[in-house]
């Protein structure tokens, strides 16, 4: 077993590295693109991918690559970790998460603190997030029973998806939404819209274990290290 300020510290750097550059390329993307959405959110779900591939990769075999309080709460509900472990998890992840928002402004120069201003809410919205934590969830877990060297592709490749056939845009992550109520850039949501987008990512994550154990049975545990 690793150390968990091991495992902590491999947390904190995935998550941080992962919102610096989803709020980044989004920057980066509105920037190049002239006002086109369309090609700032390709610029936006392709850097995304490509940075969880990554980092699952290079951290995958220290912490598990969580990088999302989703997962963590999977792995305690299927009893793949302890409840303390998973709350260091969790506190981390969102520490990092807004420390990668931050770290991405000062990077373009812009002000460090700069509340959300886009609005997300409504039932398509959160419908959707349910729909892609889900989704995520279900990847997660069955590629680590099936396929776990193909986990990164595997969770990259439906984030890559999910930006495009979710109406949210697929944050499918609660320390990911949390963060980027601090910024108003391109990836931004306003803080009141929060509250929602996490209760449908809890839904999401909770429908995805119960599929998840019946697909692959209560008996046999999914190892988040295989």
């Amino acid at each position: 077993m690793i150390a968990l300020h091991r495992r902590l510290l491999a947390e904190a750097l995935g998550t941080l590295l992962l919102l610096t550059t989803v709020v980044g390329s989004g920057i980066m993307g509105v920037a190049l693109s002239a006002g086109n959405d369309g090609i700032a959110l390709l610029a936006n779900a392709a850097a995304t991918a490509g940075i969880l591939y990554v980092l699952i990769a290079v951290l995958g075999p220290i912490s598990g690559a969580h990088f999302n309080p989703a997962v963590t709460l999977a792995m305690r509900m299927r009893g793949e970790m302890t409840s303390r472990d998973a709350a260091a998890y969790i506190a981390v992840q969102v520490i990092a998460a807004i420390a990668g928002v931050l770290l991405a402004h000062a990077m373009f120069d812009q002000s460090l603190l700069q509340p959300g201003t886009h609005a997300r809410t409504g039932g398509a919205q959160w419908l959707s997030e349910g729909v892609a934590t889900c989704g995520l969830m279900l990847t997660t877990l069955l590629g680590l029973r099936h396929r776990p060297n193909a986990i990164p592709a595997l969770v990259a490749s439906y984030i890559f998806a999910a930006y495009w056939f979710t109406a949210s845009t697929s944050f499918a992550n609660p320390a990911v939404t949390i963060a980027r109520a601090f910024t108003h850039t391109f990836a931004g949501i306003r803080p009141q819209d929060v509250g929602g987008f996490v209760i449908a990512q809890l839904a999401g994550t909770l429908a995805a274990i119960g599929i998840a154990s019946v697909l692959l049975g209560r008996k046999e545990p999914v190892s988040a290290r295989d």
